[in-house]
């Protein structure tokens, strides 16, 4: 019954879920800096954030020119309320600057090298938030976002036995396999199986 229900909202809504993936598609292939920078700096804002309040965080600082200008002290009082540790995030976003040269040059890279450079050159990008980055800008297709709604989705369809604590790498990667093989079972693409799953949850398409 559940299975059905979820089938049923992924034919009504995949239009929408296409439509969002092709404007993520659309972010890659223009390989505009500040583009590509402010979705990283996104995913750097996200974690334990509502994504909402980081997105209107994140174009605060666009405004004010602060994003790719401000140090972090300037940035830290845009993201507070918004943002859960500011003040290490704005340190984040400022570190990040000096390798968005090195990232754009990589991005023709197969999606799994440029997600492990991410998680291990770029300071607060972890294993989901680089997965996330690289699926905002329509690179990371195949690769799934471990967030805590698409754990506890997965725990609820039996993909996975529980919502683990905490993850390691290789804890990580067998979950992602796991999932990429039941949305093939189900015949839904796993990039288009993170946007219906937080659709289910929260009633919008996001980011």
């Amino acid at each position: 019954m559940r299975l059905k229900k979820l089938l049923r909202l992924y034919e009504r809504i995949r239009p929408q879920i296409e439509e969002r993936l092709a404007e993520f598609r659309a972010i890659g292939e223009q390989k505009k800096p500040d583009e590509l920078f402010a979705e990283l700096a996104f995913c750097l804002l996200t974690p334990q954030s509502n994504a909402h309040q980081c997105w209107t965080a994140l174009e605060c600082l666009r405004e004010r020119h602060l994003l790719f200008n401000g140090e972090a002290s300037e940035i830290a009082p845009h993201l507070a309320g918004r943002a859960r540790f500011h003040r290490t995030k704005s340190r984040n976003i400022c570190a990040a600057r000096a390798n968005l040269s090195a990232l754009i040059e990589r991005l023709s890279a197969p999606p799994n090298e440029l997600r492990r450079w991410l998680v291990e050159n770029i300071r607060g990008i972890g294993w989901k938030e680089a997965s996330h980055f690289l699926r905002n800008i329509g690179l990371g297709g195949d690769l799934a976002i471990l967030d805590r709604h698409i754990l506890r989705q997965l725990a609820a369809f039996g993909v996975i036995p529980a919502v683990p604590r905490s993850m390691s790498a290789s804890q990580y990667l067998q979950i992602e396999e796991r999932m990429r093989e039941w949305a093939a079972c189900v015949n839904i693409p796993i990039a288009h199986l993170d946007l219906l799953f937080w659709y289910q949850t929260k009633g919008e398409l996001f980011k």
